[in-house]
């Protein structure tokens, strides 16, 4: 995601929970600072609550990305798949 679209005025609701959605699928671990900061400010752009409660959904599941992702890095138990982390078969 390209910073010079946090400049850009906010898009319509559709297209910002369309972009926040690519977000969710596209992140890796790498870029998940930046698409956070992208999707927030997308999210912030949303000015109705049903709005806000549809992008909430992509929200909730990249913070859960981060967490388990922060887990992995702790243990050192957990392999990379495609950006996403994985458990260990055993």
């Amino acid at each position: 995601m390209a910073l010079s679209s946090l400049t850009q005025p906010p898009p319509d609701a559709k297209a910002a929970l369309a972009e926040i959605r690519k977000i969710y699928f596209a992140t890796t671990r790498k870029t998940f600072d930046h698409d956070f900061a992208h999707a927030l400010e997308l999210l912030k752009s949303l000015s109705l609550e049903e709005e806000r409660a549809k992008a909430h959904v992509y929200m909730e599941g990249l913070a859960e990305m981060n967490r388990e992702w922060q887990k992995g890095r702790v243990t050192g138990k957990g392999s990379q798949v495609k950006g996403r982390a994985t458990k260990t078969p055993r």
